[in-house]
């Protein structure tokens, strides 16, 4: 069902060729999985997990539409974010689960926005209900490309391809220019298009927000090198989760108005990046999806400690304990969302300086994964064998011996190591470091924020018996 869907002309373009990726190898085993994700809607056994009975609809819809009246549903929630992400071991950022709490959140506080545009309300929401009628892949895309970042040259619109509209008509927008780095938006089946850098009036004639159809006309989505892997056996993680990235051209694409939710309007585009609902719901999945992944780079790297001996040296266990505390850190501050949560607009949502503080953390924690998971593996990690296959050749009895562990089999310590490969070393492995740490914008000036934002009138009360200043 959700591959067919994808079946409708889009532009995608890899190596040069536009192709089908319904079609291509290079897409296959990320399609089969986010296939089998959207399938559970269907199972009756896990209908409850991951999803919801919408007495409006009569279907069952998932999770990320729901909005939470307390912190009971809310923990609801996250109980399909963590399975979602069990089942892909937390390498895959963006299975829609993000984007579609955005449009909840923002069909939740719609009538906050009637002020600034008063068909904003009414558009949110009737999309709102479509996407979750229609189970709709969603992405958000934001990024300007890289063509020159200098700073009397960033707002310069034709230069540097920013995307604007070109012209209006009774039925909608023409819109032109480009935006990075879509992830997954080569398989879904809406695009949210909004700029990520702040606007002024100056500036208004880039601040828009729309929802545009992945097979819209004019939509050209150029892949960057696909690093999915066709056997599992070898390359166990790309090969089923590579999510793939994308520069989005928008040459003379169509939008009708009712997918334009915002234009001309960079005050009401100010204020929907940074809507309390919207960005607590969505980012509380975000970070239940990093603990799960965290979790499993702790089990690669206590694997292989224990494959090759390594466990019962005290620098080793001193580095397995630092993924722990990571581990903890980030589920604590799940906890500590969900528990300081409050009402608004009558939905219950985490507090969002917990949520802010694991993901700031979570650009630091991810580096240092994969360099724990590298000094344990040192060597290992590179002197593979190019194939299972040498494992049992004509020198097996040879590979064997070399290639075994002090506590498994030649062939249980390379499916290992291989695994870590995969997760550190790979290309595919390379992408979700680099990802991890930037995704959330810019880490420097994300930990600059929380001191920034922070309440600082304690540390003023604390200082005042010591320090006159105060």
């Amino acid at each position: 069902m959700f591959i067919e869907s994808l079946k409708d002309g889009r532009n995608v373009w890899l190596n040069g060729k536009r192709i089908d990726i319904t079609e291509d190898t290079n897409f296959r085993g990320t399609l089969t999985t986010i296939e089998s994700l959207f399938s559970q809607l269907t199972n009756p056994k896990l209908q409850p997990l991951i999803g919801y009975f919408d007495d409006d609809l009569q279907q069952w819809v998932h999770k990320a539409f729901y909005l939470p009246r307390n912190i009971t549903e809310l923990q609801e929630r996250r109980t399909a974010f963590e399975a979602w992400a069990k089942d892909t071991n937390g390498m895959m950022s963006r299975l829609s689960d993000y984007a579609r709490s955005r449009v909840a959140g923002w069909y939740a506080n719609r009538e906050a926005y009637r002020e600034l545009d008063p068909h904003f309300p009414g558009k949110i929401e009737a999309y709102y209900h479509i996407a979750k009628r229609e189970n709709r892949f969603i992405a958000i895309v934001q990024r300007d490309p890289q063509i020159n970042r200098s700073a009397n040259e960033y707002y310069n619109t034709k230069k540097l391809g920013l995307l604007r509209i070109t012209k209006k008509t009774n039925e909608g927008v023409y819109i032109n220019g480009a935006k990075m780095i879509g992830t997954s938006a080569p398989y879904a089946h809406d695009i949210i298009v909004y700029p990520l850098a702040p606007l002024d009036e100056a500036k208004k004639d880039l601040a828009h927000m729309l929802i545009v159809p992945a097979n819209a006309k004019g939509l050209h989505m150029v892949c960057r090198e696909s690093f999915a892997e066709a056997s599992q056996v070898e390359h166990s993680l790309s090969a089923q989760y590579d999510e793939m990235d994308a520069v989005l051209i928008f040459d003379d694409v169509f939008v009708p108005w009712e997918r334009v939710l915002l234009h001309d309007n960079p005050i009401a585009l100010a204020q929907l990046k940074v809507d309390s609902i919207s960005n607590s719901l969505a980012y509380h999945q975000a970070i239940v999806r990093l603990q799960t992944k965290l979790s499993f780079m702790a089990a690669v790297a206590n694997a292989m400690a224990h494959v090759i001996g390594a466990d019962g040296y005290l620098h080793v266990q001193e580095k397995l304990g630092e993924l722990i505390i990571q581990i903890r850190t980030i589920e604590g501050l799940i906890i500590a969302a969900e528990q300081n949560g409050k009402l608004e607009k009558d939905i219950y949502i985490p507090d969002f300086n917990y949520i802010q503080t694991a993901r700031v953390l979570g650009t630091k924690y991810y580096p240092n994964a994969v360099e724990i998971i590298q000094l344990i593996g040192a060597g290992g990690l590179i002197q593979l064998p190019s194939s299972m296959a040498d494992l049992s050749g004509q020198i097996s009895q040879l590979t064997q011996q070399y290639y075994k562990g002090k506590n498994a089999t030649a062939e249980e310590r390379t499916k290992l190591f291989k695994l870590a490969w995969d997760l550190i070393g790979s290309p595919f492995g390379s992408r979700h470091k680099l990802y991890e740490r930037f995704y959330s914008g810019d880490p420097m000036l994300q930990t600059a924020d929380m001191w920034r934002k922070y309440d600082k009138k304690e540390w003023t009360r604390q200082l005042a018996p010591f320090w006159k200043n105060c």
